[in-house]
């Protein structure tokens, strides 16, 4: 950050400052002063000493009331240490360029994390959702689903605690607005103010002072169409996911949906590109059944990292191996161009585990080897955490835990300043 050449600049000019300073007194002026103190001995020596100790401590209190000042002048209302304020807008603004595609829980999980080491953060969201409040709107305005591209805007805010208490708020009672959320209200009026989707999404991202980008996978009003392993078809996200026979393919009706151009633009720029975690079929699939976007993961030159599911899911993965994740992402973009496969070595505490059996959901066994079918390198590590959702606790990934393994484990981080 130059703080060196920055601090010699300022100690150079105090001096230059000082001595113009004397030279304008004159040296009739300053010999009396000079004459105040001991001549010899230790008491002069003291308080020189003394004198030097208080101005030293005068000018770093001095300065570091100056930066906590114009720290919070540029971020009001946060506890932010000056040093913490430089990490964020100096450092992390030269982190690499990271591209994370996925939807769900999972994606926001992701950049709760991944926002801590690099501010060149672009999260592309699916946006085929027909269940809760988006569905509801999204059948009642004709809008484009906004529940997961709402929970990563809010995971990329600046004050996440605030603004997810509020934002996350559902409405009670009886009437038409109950159930929906606060959030998602306020991303479809701000597409009625704008004139579009994308626009609202950049407009509540300046709001809550994001830390990267937001993007759909596409600005089409498409649908999830699965085919079961019975030969039968069906259509929407929230049916597909509550279904339990096998799914062997996932189609989108209308089948083109043109990619949202910055889309492919950042996948095009970035030096790291991140899939996963997510629901295999209805949140990761469907980005890659978008127009051009398996394509141009599979020709970027950006390092590829796929980030492994922890648990199974009923009506979509029941009894998933991780290979059999990967065998059906390699379905719709060729695995072949991904470098890692980050996958958690730890299981949940036994209570969590069983209450995930009763529902039909298991840990993902880890049948990688070491020399696999798909080329990519596998990293192990502890990966889990807890959240509490719907009243009870599930197991996630935890956040810091996986953005460290990230840095850690990939090239595009090796290169940068951490």
């Amino acid at each position: 950050m130059r703080i060196k050449r920055w601090s010699l600049l300022v100690l150079a000019s105090t001096s230059v400052l000082a001595f113009a300073v004397l030279e304008s007194i004159g040296k009739e002026r300053i010999v009396p002063l000079y004459r105040l103190l001991p001549r010899d001995g230790a008491a002069r020596h003291a308080i020189l000493a003394g004198l030097a100790v208080a101005g030293m401590a005068g000018f770093s209190l001095g300065l570091s009331r100056l930066v906590r000042s114009v720290a919070r002048g540029v971020a009001p209302g946060r506890g932010e240490k000056p040093g913490d304020l430089i990490y964020r807008t100096r450092i992390l603004e030269k982190g690499p360029r990271v591209v994370a595609l996925g939807g769900g829980t999972g994606l926001s999980t992701l950049l709760r994390g991944l926002k801590e080491v690099t501010s060149n953060l672009t999260a592309v969201v699916a946006v085929m959702d027909d269940g809760g409040s988006s569905g509801r709107l999204r059948v009642g305005l004709d809008v484009l689903p906004p529940g997961d591209v709402r929970n990563c805007i809010l995971a990329l805010a600046e004050d996440e605690q605030r603004m997810e208490r509020l934002l996350q708020h559902r409405f009670r009672g009886t009437g038409e607005l109950s159930g929906h959320s606060l959030g998602n209200l306020l991303l479809v009026g701000m597409e009625q103010a704008t004139g579009g989707f994308d626009r609202a999404i950049e407009e509540m991202s300046h709001i809550l002072n994001v830390r990267g980008r937001v993007l759909p996978a596409t600005l089409t009003k498409t649908n999830l169409v699965a085919q079961f392993e019975d030969g039968e078809r069906m259509t929407g996200e929230s049916r597909i996911g509550a279904d339990p026979r096998r799914i062997v393919k996932i189609e989108l009706s209308p089948a083109r949906a043109e990619p949202y151009a910055p889309v492919l633009e950042a996948i095009e720029r970035a030096d790291l590109l991140l899939l996963g975690p997510g629901s295999l079929f209805t949140s990761l699939v469907p980005n890659l059944l978008v127009e051009g976007i398996a394509e141009a993961i599979a020709a970027a030159a950006a390092e590829k990292v796929l980030i492994a599911n922890l648990m199974t899911e009923p009506g979509e993965t029941d009894g998933f191996t991780l290979c059999d994740h990967l065998r059906t992402l390699n379905g719709y973009v060729p695995l072949r161009c991904f470098d890692t496969v980050i996958v958690n070595s730890a299981l949940p505490a036994a209570e969590i585990l069983e209450s995930y059996r009763r529902e039909g959901a298991e840990p993902v066994r880890d049948d990688l080897g070491e020399e696999n079918e798909f080329g990519v390198r596998a990293v192990r590590a502890d990966l889990l955490g807890t959240a509490r959702l719907l009243g009870k606790t599930t197991a996630k990934h935890e956040p810091a835990k996986l953005a460290r393994v990230i840095a850690h484990a990939t090239r595009a981080f090796a290169r940068g300043p951490l």
